[in-house]
């Protein structure tokens, strides 16, 4: 049986960075994202008895190495789930295949799970769903939430995410210039540890998250965009601090910056956020996308997209094969 899934990607709002159990991807501390609606991941999943093996292609590429590996660890969890004695061809493309830190791997794993369950006609429940794509990547609880999404580090003795608004209950539009980076993000997220301002993010975010949440259900942007702008710095100080002294950012991404605080000095209301990579999002109000887009090409970037919030993962009949 054949299944397709499209899920959307991720931007860190109040970003999780280091696991404190990183077999089952269970992040320190509580994290809050937006689904990006302009971005996706497509996967068709095939449950077959006819291969010998799995076999995964992503973005045209057969996966190798990790990138398999971590496909592996789900599809197995899930053969486990159902008795599937057989194999998986997967097929997975991004509508976007530059840029770091765009929050694909979030979308890859939550449009795997629900394709995989679907094809295998295995109807689980929402909360065992989100510890499967868990163990791909964490974020991929925040996509499968959809929305604005928090995902509880523990919550009861569980690991999931929730959406906390619906996509149109909030004014938030997003302008994205992906930069491309060779770091792996798995790579900070290990890395991190070793930081001395570690623990004082970990208090900083136990201070601050429930404020984003709140900014989000009472639909103030100004908030949203401030406390995601500082967390970003918090973020990528504990990183560059970690022993390796890992610097994700690109000279790109300090021209972007430079260039949003000159829009906010011209009462223009932009903020930037950076994940784990170069790659920049710019939270503003959906009237000013295009403003602060246009101000984005002048400074000659022309790979720009403009956002609104997305749903959650669904079903298409539109194979990939």
């Amino acid at each position: 049986m054949k299944a397709t899934a499209i899920a959307h990607p991720i931007q860190g709002l109040i970003k999780y960075h280091g696991l404190e159990d990183a077999r089952l991807r269970i992040p320190f501390h509580d994290s809050i994202s937006a689904c990006v609606g302009a971005l996706h991941t497509t996967t068709t999943v095939e449950a077959t008895e006819s291969l010998k093996e799995d076999s995964v292609v992503i973005n045209g590429k057969k996966a190798v190495g990790t990138d398999l590996e971590r496909v592996e660890i789900v599809l197995n969890k899930l053969r486990k789930m159902t008795d599937h004695s057989g194999f998986f061809h997967v097929v997975s493309e991004n509508s976007v295949t530059s840029g770091k830190g765009l929050g694909f791997s979030a979308s890859g794993f939550a449009a795997l799970g629900v394709a995989a369950c679907a094809a295998l006609g295995f109807h689980v429940d929402y909360m065992s769903l989100c510890e499967l794509v868990r163990l791909g990547a964490g974020s991929a609880t925040r996509s499968l939430a959809g929305s604005f999404a928090i995902w509880y580090a523990n919550k009861n003795g569980k690991s999931y995410a929730e959406p906390l608004v619906k996509p149109e209950a909030v004014d938030l539009g997003m302008v994205i210039i992906p930069i491309s980076s060779s770091i792996r993000t798995d790579e900070a997220h290990s890395e991190v540890l070793s930081s001395p301002l570690f623990k004082a993010r970990l208090k900083y975010v136990a201070k601050i998250i429930k404020t984003m949440e709140e900014a989000i259900k009472t639909g103030d942007i100004v908030t949203i965009g401030r406390l995601a702008e500082e967390d970003s710095l918090n973020l990528h100080a504990s990183t560059m601090t970690g022993e390796a002294h890992m610097v994700l950012w690109e000279p790109e991404t300090v021209r972007i910056i430079k260039e949003v605080q000159r829009m906010r000095r011209e009462d223009i209301s932009a903020w930037y956020s950076i994940d784990t990579g170069p790659s920049v999002f710019i939270n503003t109000f959906k009237g000013q996308v295009e403003a602060v887009a246009d101000r984005l090409r002048e400074q000659g970037f022309s790979n720009i997209i403009t956002s609104k919030v997305g749903g959650n993962p669904f079903l298409s009949s539109k194979h990939l094969f």
